[in-house]
């Protein structure tokens, strides 16, 4: 007997509050949020259960897969990681034996990051994993939706310094007091 896959029923969210609101059944950003976050939340529990490798080391490796070395700066820039939580992810994976890390030749304050093969070999088992929720992730779509889904995210993954140089004039008109905040924030990471 043959069973054809539907999406789960769409839940809507309530509106109980009075006023201008933020139309959450509407709002794109909070379903990538919801989307990304049980994704990672889901991923993490795996993956540390079955090899103690948490998220952020997951994406390391997988950076590392692709790429054979990088910094941590460059990995930082890809991932969006903040700069302490690279340094203690390279630190936990140096010492797991997944990592060798070196000083850069063309800059001696930046380290490089090497794939190890006991790196390799946990990524290798761990990208099954993340193939099959991705295999059921993507299982309600066409394989034509698929290709659309997936340029639709890389054209906005594109617009992000947009969003971000809009946020900051935004902030500039409304909020100067915000962006010196920002900035301070900004160099002391």
């Amino acid at each position: 007997m043959s069973r054809t896959k539907t999406a789960p029923a769409r839940k809507t969210i309530s509106r109980k509050a009075a006023g201008d609101v933020v139309d959450l059944d509407n709002y794109a950003p909070a379903y990538l949020t919801w989307i990304a976050n049980k994704l990672s939340s889901g991923a993490s529990q795996a993956y540390l259960a079955a090899f103690d490798v948490g998220i952020e080391s997951w994406r390391v490796l997988v950076l590392l897969a692709i790429e054979g070395s990088i910094s941590a700066q460059k990995a930082c820039g890809i991932i969006g990681m903040d700069k302490a939580s690279m340094s203690r992810c390279f630190k936990t994976m140096q010492a797991r034996g997944f990592i060798e890390l070196a000083l850069d030749p063309l800059d001696g304050r930046a380290r490089i990051a090497t794939l190890t093969p006991a790196g390799r070999a946990v990524h290798d088992q761990i990208r099954d994993i993340a193939m099959e929720r991705e295999r059921v992730f993507m299982s309600v779509l066409t394989v034509a939706e698929r290709r659309t889904f997936l340029d639709l995210l890389r054209r906005l993954h594109e617009n992000l310094p947009a969003v971000e140089a809009a946020t900051r004039e935004h902030l500039g008109r409304h909020h100067p007091h915000a962006l010196q905040r920002r900035s301070a924030k900004n160099s002391d990471s």
